[in-house]
């Protein structure tokens, strides 16, 4: 703790500092978000349904800003950060350091998820509770729901940032991932279920994913959210998001210690 915790005190500050990136990226996120909110209202619209993939037209509405809120706490990049130090050679001065690269890095990234949950997080969040309930009808949240979202929603940054980890890896062979890191947004957008909901999806489709990390990363939280998991299938996910993010350890830590054993830093 003593070690690392400036690595994310001082991230904190420095995303503090950027005002202009910080409304940026609040529109452009929020924006993204009403748009699939009202093309989801147009779907419920014009379907013969009330109900499409297991989710009413007032859980969808909630699924898609509560998606918002887990995956802006979630998915930071990792891979972008290696990149940059592999292009600019900092890798080598992390190596003589007496710390661990990749946990520097995960504190990093704890704190710009912190940031991310404070603002603008968590007022959306406590404005969708108060639109849920007066304007949906709909009660407020249980006290053990919000811990179990926490909790997973937890695990689910532990898995991303492990995982990019692992993919950011690819630096160390190609340099520039630029291109790469877009493709991998694009697909995980869509194997989170950040852009469909993974339960609107063939059965024979939904048991690939169960398989995979990628649900776990934000789908399973907000899915914890709107309670749609009983005690059972609740401790199950909690226990895959558990034994992925150990094996995406186990995984990082095989291919670091390959990667750094080819690392060139200016021709040595």
């Amino acid at each position: 703790m003593k070690v690392y915790l400036p690595f994310a005190s001082n991230e904190l500050k420095r995303q503090m500092a950027y005002k202009g990136a910080f409304y940026l990226f609040l529109f452009i996120s929020l924006f993204g978000s009403f748009i699939s909110y009202y093309l989801w209202k147009a779907v419920y619209g014009s379907a013969n349904s009330t109900t499409i993939g297991g989710l009413t037209q007032q859980e969808m509405i909630i699924y898609v800003f509560m998606t918002y809120v887990t995956s802006s706490m979630v998915t930071i990049s990792l891979a972008d950060w290696v990149s940059e130090d592999v292009v600019k050679g900092l890798v080598a001065m992390n190596l003589i350091k007496p710390i661990d690269y990749r946990m520097s890095l995960i504190w990093r990234a704890g704190g710009q998820m912190l940031y991310r949950f404070l603002m603008p997080g968590v007022f959306v969040w406590i404005g969708l509770e108060f639109y849920k309930h007066y304007a949906l009808g709909m009660p407020f949240v249980k006290f053990t729901t919000v811990l179990c979202f926490l909790c997973s929603a937890s695990m689910s940054f532990l898995l991303y940032v492990l995982f990019d980890f692992c993919f950011g890896m690819i630096a160390f062979f190609t340099t520039y991932i630029f291109g790469m890191l877009m493709a991998k947004e694009a697909l995980l957008s869509f194997l989170m279920g950040q852009l469909i909901p993974l339960s609107m999806f063939p059965g024979w489709a939904q048991k690939i994913f169960e398989f995979l990390p990628f649900p776990s990363m934000v789908y399973t939280p907000v899915m914890i959210y709107l309670g749609k998991y009983q005690r059972s299938e609740l401790v199950f996910a909690l226990g895959r998001q558990f034994i992925w993010i150990v094996l995406l350890y186990a995984l990082g830590s095989v291919v670091w210690n390959r990667v750094t054993k080819r690392l060139v830093v200016l021709g040595g």
